[in-house]
């Protein structure tokens, strides 16, 4: 497996983690009240933080395993990352026009920074799976 396609992978499994850890903790303490009024702030920030640091040292020790393919792209992993970003940022500008349409309907604060919380993870993970899917099942530069 090309270390490009392992940094996918883990890409995909810490966005996956991290934000199931988030879904967790807003949500557990929603059961006294309504979601709106947890504070979401700092476990918003707590596992973006987390999962960034995550994915550092999982990226470390995949080239660590791996020292031969390290820093080593070739064409085809610069095209395949090229394109996996490309088909995960239509999640990105998604989620940017929710924002914008929440907050000229002047919705909670909680609603606006969630969608683009969302927005990011499906990012990242659209543009993963699309990775691991070239790498998998082949790829065709356009």
């Amino acid at each position: 497996m090309a270390l490009e396609e392992k940094r996918a992978w883990i890409m995909a499994v810490v966005t996956v983690f991290a934000y199931a850890a988030y879904l967790i903790v807003v949500f557990g303490r929603a059961s006294s009240g309504t979601v709106v009024d947890v504070p979401y702030v700092a476990p918003l920030l707590w596992t973006v933080g987390a999962a960034i640091v995550a994915s550092i040292v999982l990226h470390i020790a995949a080239a660590i395993a791996s020292p031969r393919d390290a820093g080593r792209k070739d064409q085809r992993d610069r095209e395949i990352g090229r394109f996996g970003e490309h088909i995960g940022q239509s999640f990105v500008v998604i989620g940017g026009v929710a924002a914008l349409v929440m907050a000229m309907a002047e919705l909670d604060h909680f609603w606006i920074a969630n969608s683009v919380y969302l927005a990011f993870v499906l990012s990242s993970l659209l543009g993963s799976i699309a990775k691991i899917a070239a790498y998998r099942w082949g790829f065709q530069a356009w």
